[in-house]
């Protein structure tokens, strides 16, 4: 064994590899340090007789190749969720991130107004596609709807009451709850009703001289059926008014143009909600908006303002990247541009379609499959339950099996019926090159 211990090249040998032209010096130590103490550990568990030479070098390389890798990388969302917040939520167009590539690799009027030619406000930009396309008088964009949620609070219910139902202090993924978030705000919150009825008498009753703010919180990841009811934001809108107090509305998600499959019934559509508006309302900018991650928060101007006033929102903004994109989704929806927005597409594609899709792969795959109908899932805490219909392509073979190969390489599907399916309304004919490069290495043929 000692021999084996003499045996292992010197560092500053190794250093001088021809294999490593080119390579990082102080990186390449480090993967040569790792390298040889894993040798070590092999050597004195009795695991290896003999150096290696060819394998050390290729663990060096692999070592070091794998320390300049991304973390981040891209994946073929094969699952059907068309909102899968494990594999990055709404994906963005091609051509529309081209669009902002400019603005996100150079110098851009993030905070200069060009025709006065002095400092500018960065929150004006994509405010003023917002206001037009949805006939708001102000918006405001922050890094995303929780961060939305805590600044209305903080900024209008600080000290104060902010009425909330019972049946909607919600928690959303990632522990993210309600009373926390207002707790942490500042705000007292103060439950009426009960988790399966609140009626808007609940409300009225709850009202004292602390009362700041009425608040509705969409239920977005669950459904209560059966002996319910919920106090219509319409009805909660003209009690605060009536009291001269803020009613806001968190959406959480929420879309713009009537989907399909019967969904609009199951989440608040921003065009009908613009058409009699709280004083306030947030929603995500990804999710069903089909963009970047945001908060965007609508509403009267008087309160954008207050909230701009906020020294928290220096916490929450965005920067040029996020604005670029989120304006360039705005304005996708002002042409009704829908081939513009991804999450559009996959949840208007028709089962013939995706039947013509599955049938287009499946000849090109190394793998014997059969062309099966489905159900998929919005995804993304939204409209819980509803399912879609869809198309997949199940593959023959040990599932669990099947499953990790195509996972190594970035392919992520499903297990259903004891069969791994790949589902068509979550992948596009760009997929096909790269599962059908992961069949082929199977070994297996039609």
């Amino acid at each position: 064994m000692s021999n084996l211990y003499r045996s292992i090249p010197k560092i500053d040998k190794l250093l001088t590899h021809d294999a490593f032209g080119g390579y990082n010096t102080a990186l390449l130590t480090e993967a040569i340090r790792d390298a040889i103490d894993a040798l070590r550990a092999a050597i004195s568990a009795g695991t290896i007789t003999a150096i290696d030479h060819e394998a050390l070098i290729a663990d060096i390389v692999r070592r070091y190749e794998t320390a300049l890798t991304p973390s981040l990388q891209p994946v073929i969302n094969a699952t059907g969720v068309i909102i899968h917040t494990n594999l990055g939520r709404s994906p963005i167009d091609p051509e529309l991130f081209d669009a902002a590539r400019d603005i996100a690799t150079g110098y851009c009027n993030l905070e200069y107004d060009l025709d006065a030619g002095k400092r500018g406000d960065r929150y004006v930009h994509t405010a003023g596609a917002l206001r037009d396309l949805l006939g708001v008088e102000d918006a405001l964009i922050v890094n995303n709807n929780a961060a939305a949620v805590f600044l209305i609070l903080n900024t209008f219910a600080q000290g104060r009451e902010a009425v909330v139902s019972r049946g909607e202090l919600v928690e959303i993924g990632g522990s993210f709850r309600i009373p926390d978030v207002m707790a942490a705000s500042g705000a007292r919150l103060v439950e009426v009703g009960t988790t399966n009825k609140t009626k808007i008498r609940d409300y009225e009753n709850a009202l004292t001289p602390e009362t700041a703010m009425l608040m509705k919180v969409h239920k977005s990841n669950y459904t209560i059926e059966g002996f319910s009811a919920e106090a219509a934001i319409e009805d909660i809108s003209a009690l605060a008014r009536t009291h001269d107090l803020i009613d806001y509305y968190d959406l959480g998600s929420a879309y713009l143009p009537e989907l399909p499959w019967g969904l609009s019934q199951a989440e608040p559509s921003i065009l009908r909600m613009i058409e009699n508006p709280p004083a306030l309302m947030s929603f995500s900018g990804d999710k069903l908006l089909g963009s970047v991650q945001a908060g965007i928060i609508v509403g009267r101007r008087d309160l954008i303002a207050r909230l701009k006033r906020n020294q928290i929102l220096r916490m929450f903004r965005v920067d040029k990247i996020t604005l670029s994109l989120l304006e360039r989704t705005v304005l996708a929806y002002r042409q009704k541009d829908y081939d513009r927005i991804p999450i559009l597409q996959m949840l208007f594609a028709t089962p013939e379609t995706l039947k013509e899709r599955a049938k287009a792969l499946q000849p090109r795959l190394a793998i014997p499959s059969k062309v099966l109908p489905g159900e998929s899932y919005v995804g993304g805490g939204t409209m819980p339950g509803r399912r879609i219909p869809t198309v997949t392509l199940a593959l023959e073979g040990d599932p669990q099996a099947l499953e990790s190969h195509f996972r190594t390489h970035h392919i992520i599907g499903r297990i259903e019926s004891d069969r791994f399916v790949l589902d068509m309304r979550t992948v596009g004919e760009r997929d096909f090159e790269a599962i059908t490069q992961a069949s082929e290495e199977l070994g297996i043929r039609n």
